[in-house]
């Protein structure tokens, strides 16, 4: 009899388990276990947001962890319904560099370009990107030119995807035609239009006046305007507030505060700012920021900057940890869910409790009005 009963009593306890296990898999293996990255609705597409990439550019060494980031994007295409990518500008560290000294970098600036490049050609022919030009993408000279070889680089044809979406082209400080100022469409199954506006560094007030042409166009009209750029705000520790200046002596340059004022509060269409720029070493509170405002018609648009290139290690660390941004836009039309991710982390099973940063500055919901 009592072998029967500590048998009866093994059978409702491994019944138990088994109970858990399939009804309440959270209490085995924890709220914070790892889970890839998945819509939270299947009609949802996402924008994958990357910040700067200089620090991964500048040393060979951190190009392998930019590498995995987009070789990361291009195989989840598919899965998350990626419509579209943006950088935060900075993709190198140096325009025009030919002595590197080891220790601010090691690569000159060819080669600093031809890494960059060469990472996001995985991307070509998979899925759009919109690229923003930042102060380290232009010839660090005392007049602080605007001189780059963004697009001898990155020219309109290397990707068919993004000719496809390509709308609008605007000109460089010398009057040519360049992709640091360009529009990009994407319309959803849900007929939801969004244009991408992509605005050089501290833009010029001739860009800035082709910008405000370019949205108040007729077909743009019920387009909610998504404006990438590269300086625009500062971070947390900074209390999210616009850039008013910088040092520099270029022609005619808007800051942050300036571009608010002159385009985007005055703007019937412009629903969101994306920026990079400002960063801190190893501190989250000085890698992001977030802020709304309401613009002259009362309604609200939130600004977001992402720079995350000083985690990992500081200014001369590994590049930022491997951290981008996911950006759900739900099928409504109005709501977007911000994750923070790290495919670095995620790719070992030592390390995939750090993949995701699930603090509210960093995870978190608003939406487009």
């Amino acid at each position: 009899m009592y072998n029967i009963n500590r048998l009866k009593k093994i059978i409702m306890l491994r019944l138990s388990i088994l109970v858990v296990v399939f009804c309440f898999p959270s209490v085995l293996i924890g709220k914070n276990a790892f889970e890839s990255p998945k819509l939270s609705n299947p009609d949802s597409w996402t924008m994958i947001m990357l910040p700067d990439p200089q620090a991964y550019i500048t040393f060979d060494r951190n190009q392998p962890l930019f590498d995995l980031m987009i070789t990361w994007i291009a195989s989840h295409v598919d899965s998350l319904n990626i419509n579209m990518v943006v950088c935060t500008g900075d993709l190198v560290n140096h325009n025009y560099y030919l002595n590197p000294d080891g220790i601010n970098a090691n690569q000159t600036s060819v080669q600093q370009w031809e890494a960059v490049s060469k990472s996001f050609e995985r991307l070509d022919g998979i899925v759009p990107y919109a690229l923003a030009t930042g102060n380290h993408d232009y010839t660090s000279l005392p007049n602080r030119n605007r001189q780059t070889f963004f697009d001898d680089y990155f020219p309109s044809h290397r990707n068919r995807l993004n000719l496809r979406v390509l709308r609008d082209v605007g000109t460089d400080a010398e009057g040519y035609p360049t992709l640091a100022n360009a529009s990009y469409e994407i319309i959803t199954p849900q007929k939801n239009k969004y244009l991408i506006l992509v605005l050089e560094y501290a833009p010029c007030d001739i860009t800035l006046a082709w910008a405000e042409k370019i949205i108040k166009q007729q077909k743009y009209i019920d387009h909610k305007v998504i404006l990438l750029t590269h300086s625009y705000m500062y971070d947390i520790n900074r209390k999210n507030e616009r850039i008013v200046s910088e040092s520099s002596k270029l022609e005619t340059p808007n800051w942050g505060e300036d571009i608010w004022q002159k385009l985007v509060k005055p703007s019937k269409n412009i629903s969101l700012v994306l920026c990079g720029h400002t960063a801190a070493p190893d501190d989250w509170n000085g890698a992001v920021g977030f802020r709304k405002d309401r613009n002259s018609l009362g309604k609200i648009v939130p600004q977001m900057m992402f720079n995350t290139q000083a985690l990992g290690g500081g200014w001369r660390g590994n590049g930022g940890d491997g951290w981008l941004r996911i950006l759900e836009f739900l099928p409504d039309g109005k709501t977007v869910k911000v994750k923070t991710f790290s495919p670095l982390f995620a790719i070992s099973p030592s390390t995939r409790h750090l993949a995701w940063n699930r603090e509210s500055y960093n995870e978190f919901i608003f939406e487009l009005e």
